[in-house]
């Protein structure tokens, strides 16, 4: 019988709970504390066992990310609260007193890998207190010293909408915010002002920026999803194109899943399974890779492909080698983000943003008949059937793209793909 894989195999919370408790008061607060660093550090490493056993038995890319996190997230918890409640406990704090543990960036968006950095934000509600600050520098310097690669930032609530105002950057971590520990009505505020006065009438600036983002990374990293050795992160075609569209949906739409723009009508429900493997399988290679590394490491480099292929159950096959196969699979998938990232801002401009196009193209002359016209200014054909009649409209649709500067619209890119 199949071993039943359960989140408790990764890590007993109670468990770790009762070590950090049973520590606590017997010794005077820096024995304890590298006796509690020691237990978390046993607990992490074999969480992490657990995990890689996982890897190797073919768990899902879903499954890896969201059980990283859990990993992470039960350490982190539990470090905060031996310091909160054990280490500089508090028995009647006032409402300045307040601290809110909060995950952002990637780790915000539960996408950990084995060697993935932990951004988090400490939260106070004005200036910040003795207390406090010894609670933070308290588990900054545990994680630090586990050998966790941690980017962290302690800010009052109003210096956090005033940075996110002016700095991109800090606007996209709070818009992948997510509450861990501490003072939840704290981060429930934090949200809502973000949402009532970062975003409205902002949502413009915000696209246009992502996408200029996204194209000088392209740029950075090689301009080709075909790259021999490419990049599953930064490149084209991987994991931070997903990305874009997560922010430029979650901005606009506060989509918290693409599962929410199906009920837009901006998505199919073929293109969000499209979604889903592609994510699933760029986050399958990302483990394997880090794990190959020893790091986070996230291009496939030519020493790499062939044990990563290997990792991941490739074998040689009707004459082709198992790392061919692997890399074949790899650039399909880099070409299946590509156009799902061209249909889904296509259909974001088409949907809201009209007076900002998503792709700043010229507005060129109006096709000529054959089945092609102008919609809304970009290039749409007549009825679906356009191109199985004609199949040489396909090629004219491109060409009229090309020569006018206008943009496809997404049904028709719908049927082109």
């Amino acid at each position: 019988m199949a071993k039943v894989r359960r989140q408790k195999d990764i890590i007993d919370r109670a468990a770790l709970d009762a070590a950090l408790d049973s520590i606590a008061w017997r010794h005077s607060e820096g024995v304890a504390r590298s006796e509690a660093l020691a237990i978390c550090k046993d607990f992490m490493a074999r969480g992490r066992e657990e995990l890689e056993s996982r890897l190797d038995g073919g768990a899902r890319g879903s499954v890896l990310v969201v059980s990283y996190t859990f990993l992470t997230d039960e350490i982190l918890r539990a470090v905060y609260d031996h310091a909160a409640v054990r280490i500089f406990a508090q028995p009647n704090p006032t409402s300045g007193a307040r601290l809110s543990l909060i995950a952002v960036g990637g780790y915000g968006r539960a996408e950990m890998s084995p060697h993935s950095d932990i951004d988090l934000l400490f939260l106070h509600p004005w200036k910040l207190t003795a207390r406090s600050e010894q609670v933070v520098e308290y588990v900054l310097y545990m994680l630090w010293d586990m050998g966790l690669k941690v980017g962290h930032a302690t800010r009052s609530l109003n210096d956090c909408l005033a940075r996110a105002r002016g700095d991109m950057t800090i606007r996209t971590g709070l818009l992948e915010s997510r509450y861990l520990l501490g003072d939840k009505p704290l981060f429930t505020e934090l949200r809502q002002r973000f949402r009532e006065e970062i975003v409205p009438g902002s949502e413009g600036e915000f696209v246009s920026a992502k996408l200029r983002e996204r194209d000088a990374r392209h740029q950075r990293t090689g301009d080709s999803r075909y790259l021999l050795e490419p990049n599953i992160k930064d490149g084209k075609g991987g994991l931070r194109d997903l990305h874009t569209l997560f922010w430029i949906a979650k901005y606009l739409y506060r989509a918290d899943r693409f599962t929410d723009l199906i009920k837009r009508g901006l998505l199919t429900r073929r293109e969000q399974i499209r979604f889903a493997r592609a994510e699933g399988f760029l986050w399958k290679v990302r483990a394997h890779l880090h794990l190959a590394a020893g790091r986070a490491e996230d291009r496939l480099t030519f020493d790499l492909q062939s044990e990563i292929a290997r990792r991941m159950g490739y074998s040689d096959r009707n004459g082709g080698f198992a790392v061919e196969r692997f890399m074949k699979h790899y650039f399909l998938v880099a070409k299946s983000v590509g156009e799902l990232t061209r249909v889904l801002c296509a259909s974001l401009e088409a949907d809201r943003l009209d007076s900002a196009p998503l792709r700043r193209g010229a507005s060129g002359p109006s096709p000529a008949a054959d089945g092609l016209r102008a919609e809304g200014g970009r290039l749409a054909v007549a009825d679906a059937t356009a191109f199985e009649e004609k199949p040489a409209r396909l090629i004219k649709l491109f060409r009229l793209a090309q020569t006018g500067g206008q943009d496809i619209h997404p049904r028709t890119l719908r049927l082109v793909h």
